[in-house]
């Protein structure tokens, strides 16, 4: 009688056992799962690395970081809508979440959803003041809606933030054009080719497309580039 007893208990110790272990390992597989997405994606493997920051999400749907991760990766593979929502969805969970707020207010800018932007980056920089990311796409957001003396003000702060970036004195620069004050549009740039010498060439401005900019504003870079360049 007392060996059943004892193989009885050792069975439900065993079972108790594997139910903790298997926890453990959910709890350990969304991390894992979050993981090797991201390694896809500096592989360029957008479609797996989208498959397992799924994953990651579905065993963590609160976990607004990993909703974060997979949002930009959709956004990365160029399905806008789906990280539009995806990064709704992060804040929902936490409606204060800084990385959700400027991941889905670069997404509105790369869809030329200008309001939605600025309101976005506006309410990021707001809870972070020390959030160059939201300055900078504020500025283009700015650019884009016409408001000229407040995409200066934005990009200015963008620069004072990160001002061994070239990105933000090249989005200065234009603001400054586009606000005809051509003297300091042609100061700002200059600064940013000082910071990157590829600055001087027309061959590199599509890359700005990368860092948020229309192709509007490329051809505006463009012009004030020419205009530093002449004698």
């Amino acid at each position: 009688m007392n060996r059943v007893i004892d193989r009885s208990l050792a069975i439900a110790l065993l079972l108790l056992s594997l139910s903790s272990i298997g926890a453990s390992a959910g709890a350990q597989s969304a991390a894992e799962y979050r993981q090797l997405g991201l390694r896809y994606r500096e592989q360029g493997r957008f479609d797996e690395a989208i498959d397992s920051l799924k994953q990651a999400a579905a065993l963590e749907p609160d976990n607004p970081t990993g909703l974060v991760m997979l949002g930009w990766t959709l956004h990365l593979a160029e399905q806008e809508q789906q990280a539009a929502s995806v990064l709704q969805q992060a804040l929902t969970v936490e409606p204060a979440h800084v990385p959700a707020l400027n991941a889905l207010g670069i997404v509105y800018l790369v869809n030329n959803d200008l309001v939605a932007a600025a309101i976005t980056h506006a309410w990021a920089a707001w809870l972070a003041p020390e959030n160059e990311i939201a300055y900078y796409n504020l500025s283009l957001a700015l650019q884009g809606m016409q408001q000229h003396e407040w995409a200066i003000a934005a990009a200015k702060r963008a620069v004072q933030l990160e001002p061994n970036n070239p990105h933000p004195r090249v989005a200065l620069a234009i603001a400054h054009w586009n606000n005809e004050d051509l003297e300091q549009a042609k100061q700002a740039y200059q600064q940013a080719m000082e910071l990157d010498a590829r600055y001087r060439s027309d061959a590199h401005l599509p890359r700005l497309e990368r860092a948020g900019f229309s192709s509007k504003q490329i051809e505006q870079t463009a012009v004030v580039l020419q205009a530093v360049l002449s004698p």
